[in-house]
Parts: C-alpha cells; structure tokens; sequence
C-alpha cells in the first residue's frame, strides 16, 4: 500500500478509548498517533493497548489545536458525524493523511474543523464509540487503498474459487488421460 497515514484524537478523556485508537493503529500500520489537549494519563493507556503500541508508534502531543504540526503534503482529515460530512463509502482517502476524531461527548473545535481538508462521517443512525468510529475508519482506508485484491462477484473468497478451479483443470486432465 503506497503512502502513509496518522490518527489523532482531539480533547479524549477515556483512557480505555485513546489506548484502543493507539492498539488498531498499530495493528492497520499507522505511521503515527497524535493527541490535541488530552485528558487523559498516558501511562494509564497501557491497560487496553495490549500491543504496545507506544512503543512501536511516534506519539505528539499538542496543549492546543493551534499547535498542531503533520508532516509537509499530508491532508487533515476530520471525523465527524454531520450533515456536511462526506459518507465515508464514498470518500477517496488521500495517499497521505493524518485522521482526527473528536471527544467522546462532544466534537471537533472549529480550529481544528477549519484546517481539515476534508470531513467524513460513517454512515450510521448515531455516533457510535470514538474507538470503534478510528477502527471502522482505518479498515475503510485499508480496503479503499488496494491492499486486498477485488471481491469476487459470487459469495466466497478468491481462494476458494481458485482452489475449485484447480480442482476442475485437474479433473479436466485426469478424464484426457483415460
């Protein structure tokens, strides 16, 4: 997968939440995690990154959103469930981003709202969980980005149809042969 791409959060105060993010950004390749005005203890996160992410990700921390600084050419790309918010299944992921969500209760600042370049929202009736919102987010930009091959047309998984077609050219030889 060609590019490379940081998640952040923005005024979290749950550590359970901000160790999640950092444990699946870890696990789908983030490039880095970053925090705008977290209320939250940073040694406390390691109760639910079982991965220990903290040690395998650059992490920047930021006392205010004016701070914030990504690496030159990255798009900022906010997650927000509006009605302006671009449905995330038809929004194409930049080769180069850095993802940010919001607070458990609460949203983006409008100082971070006006730097994104885009915002997107999952689909759903409701907000669901800021942890599960960074995951369902990280595996669209996986599967959007060319990593897996295409689905196939029919039920089942490439493999499968690969394997019966095996199956059948073996089958096709066997009945030349006699």
């Amino acid at each position: 997968m060609r590019g490379y791409f940081g998640i952040g959060v923005e005024g979290i105060s749950k550590e359970q939440n901000v160790g999640t993010i950092v444990r699946s950004a870890h696990s789908f390749g983030a490039s880095f995690f970053f925090a705008i005005t977290p209320d939250v203890d940073i040694n406390a996160l390691r109760i639910s990154d079982t991965s220990d992410a903290f040690d395998h990700l650059p992490y920047y921390q930021y006392s205010k959103s004016e701070e914030l600084s990504l690496p030159i050419e990255s798009t900022l790309v906010g997650v927000e469930f509006v009605d302006e918010s671009i449905e995330l299944p038809s929004f194409r992921h930049p080769k180069r981003a850095a993802y940010i969500l919001g607070p458990e209760m609460g949203s983006l600042s409008p100082v971070i709202t006006d730097q994104c370049h885009h915002i997107v929202k999952i689909p759903m009736k409701f907000c669901v969980n800021v942890g599960v919102a960074a995951a369902i987010l990280m595996y669209d930009r996986m599967i959007s980005m060319g990593r897996f091959a295409e689905r196939p047309v029919r039920a089942g998984g490439p493999l499968i149809d690969d394997i019966r077609s095996q199956r059948a050219s073996l089958r096709r030889k066997i009945r030349k042969k006699k």
